[in-house]
């Protein structure tokens, strides 16, 4: 009686997990970051995902203490940014909490560097250009959809560059070589 009983908790410790993560699809590919922070903001794991899927097939975050976790997912052109809650194993996204902040993209074709942002919600984004150790060129973009910049450099200069991108409150660096 007292197996069957504990069967029957288990079976159902684990529907109800299940059911807790059911209206919440993230999907991940293989080679995206999984970042866990707590309530403090302290970082309890960090990793590279092995294999593509729905999150909640991939990671059992039943198994964290009780209490409120974000979880971001760094994606190749976005982070998606998610709060969960744990409670008695029992795991539960919030609906209102989820966010997504799109990456700078950079490219360089011969002496330039082209750089892009999607902006839906008007951010500001700051650009510092550097060769070796020295600032070349600073300035801040703001208003729009979309933060374009094409900077050309001079052809003769050749060597090392770093573009660093500050938006959304986090930092984006570059290094590139013409």
């Amino acid at each position: 009686m007292k197996t069957l009983f504990k069967s029957i908790l288990v079976l159902a410790v684990m529907f109800g997990t299940s059911a807790s993560y059911a209206n919440e699809v993230v999907d991940v590919k293989e080679g995206n970051q999984i970042s866990v922070s707590d309530a403090s903001g302290e970082v309890i794991y960090n990793g590279r995902i092995n294999v593509s899927g729905n999150i909640k097939n991939l990671f059992d975050f039943s198994e964290l203490n009780d209490g409120v976790y974000t979880v971001e997912i760094n994606k190749d052109f976005e982070i998606e940014i998610n709060t969960i809650e744990v409670k008695k194993h029992i795991v539960t996204y919030s609906q209102n909490s989820s966010e997504t902040i799109f990456k700078p993209v950079f490219r360089t074709e011969d002496s330039k560097i082209i750089v892009s942002k999607l902006a839906i919600n008007n951010e500001e984004m700051s650009i510092e250009l550097y060769f070796g150790n020295d600032l070349i060129h600073s300035e801040t973009l703001k208003g729009g959809q979309i933060l374009n910049r094409v900077y050309k450099l001079d052809q003769n200069l050749k060597g090392n560059y770093t573009a660093v991108i500050t938006t959304n409150n986090r930092v984006f660096v570059e290094d590139f070589r013409i």
